[in-house]
């Protein structure tokens, strides 16, 4: 890849894909984005906008290919036109150049990022989540267990190894690690191998997982947009940044979405020396009873629509509550890596973590609230 994206060329590389010919107007306004990879949201005079992305070199001069990946999420809608419904809550690309690892979107305007809305509206309506799930169950409900499908996503593609890479990374600290971390984030790693049970049980899942369906594999909350006229909209819902899907387990993609909003709570925490982890866990400025309506909406709209999902996986919602357990652990690392830090809330993060993944059955109606009644029916009805 020799071609490097920018403000000044953007506009004739359009023309040159054909999205635009010279004689229209370009555009009123071109901003960088802040993001891993290097954005650029062009606004025009009609005020349509688009997003170009190009994807950052390593230092080998290669990209990460994840935007092939996303692309790959297109090919699929091409290939199998039964899917043509996807279209409205997913992504609009416009146009992918693997050459050069830039891919265009139509850019969203008219929708927000969930984590956004939350942060902003300092609320949580269940009917969000009840669109998230059932859209959710039917993705996974309509490619489940079909080999057509499973080929076209592992064909030349990694095998899904979230887990078994974060278990190495956890099975033995090398000493290159001292001078990896701050003293504080050691702490992590003396506590996790303090705890033999949490990575019994993290090997113990790694060994369950069954790739069974297309799965997303990072649905977190800013991967998920949110009409801003939501009450009013037809498209309420997309999910976008498609870029680690492939063929996967579906428990993994709850799990990481409850995990997101076992995080709000987490992350309103009062933190003080004069509390124990159990006092600032009930002292949450966002009380875990506030997100419960939601997350059991998600499951109940989930499970509602892919019913027979127990049927094949009588472990579903154990499988569930550990991966939103695994979800923590990732986040723990991810504060390490990027804030360089293992503070009071971390430990409180790793404590509910360890609850999650060694007691999944026992935490059942402390993830999903008053909706953990009605979870019973589904897996009475499998029996």
């Amino acid at each position: 890849m020799t071609f490097i994206l920018n403000s000044q060329n953007v506009f004739d590389y359009l023309v040159e894909k054909g999205l635009f010919t010279h004689s229209e107007q370009p555009p009123s306004k071109i901003e960088p984005l802040i993001a891993k990879n290097f954005n650029l949201l062009l606004t025009f005079a009609n005020q349509s906008k688009l997003l170009v992305k190009q994807e950052r070199l390593n230092q080998e001069g290669k990209a990460a290919g994840e935007f092939v990946i996303e692309w790959k999420i297109q090919e699929f809608l091409q290939q199998f036109p039964s899917f043509n419904n996807y279209h409205q809550f997913l992504p609009e690309v416009l146009n992918f150049d693997v050459e050069n690892s830039i891919i265009i979107f139509k850019y969203l305007d008219d929708y927000r990022d969930l984590m956004d809305f939350y942060t902003k509206e300092k609320g949580f309506p269940p009917e969000i989540t009840q669109e998230i799930g059932t859209i959710l169950g039917t993705i996974h409900r309509d490619t489940f267990q079909h080999q057509e499908y499973q080929n076209f996503f592992t064909q030349n593609s990694a095998n899904f190894n979230q887990i078994s890479h974060l278990i190495k990374g956890l099975e033995r600290v090398e000493p290159e690690i001292f001078g990896l971390v701050p003293d504080d984030g050691l702490k992590f790693f003396a506590l996790y191998q303090r705890y033999d049970s949490l990575g019994q049980a993290i090997a113990e899942l790694g060994n369950a997982v069954i790739p069974s369906c297309l799965t997303h594999n990072d649905l977190k909350l800013n991967n998920i947009l949110l009409q801003k006229d939501w009450q009013n909209a037809s498209n309420m819902i997309r999910l976008i940044d498609w870029e680690r899907s492939g063929w996967g387990d579906p428990t993994f993609d709850l799990g990481t979405i409850i995990g997101s909003y076992i995080q709000i709570w987490l992350s309103s925490l009062v933190i003080s020396n004069s509390l124990n982890i159990e006092e600032s866990l009930g002292l949450a400025m966002t009380p875990l009873e506030l997100l419960q309506p939601s997350i059991g909406s998600l499951i109940l709209a989930y499970l509602n629509t892919f019913p027979a999902i127990v049927e094949h996986r009588p472990d579903f919602l154990q499988r569930v509550v550990q991966f939103t357990g695994f979800t923590l652990i990732q986040q723990i690392q991810a504060m390490i890596q990027y804030q360089k830090s293992f503070s009071n809330m971390g430990i409180a993060m790793l404590q509910v973590a360890k609850t999650l993944l060694n007691r999944p059955v026992q935490s059942i109606p402390t993830i999903f609230g008053a909706a953990a009644v009605e979870l019973n029916r589904f897996h009475s009805s499998a029996v």
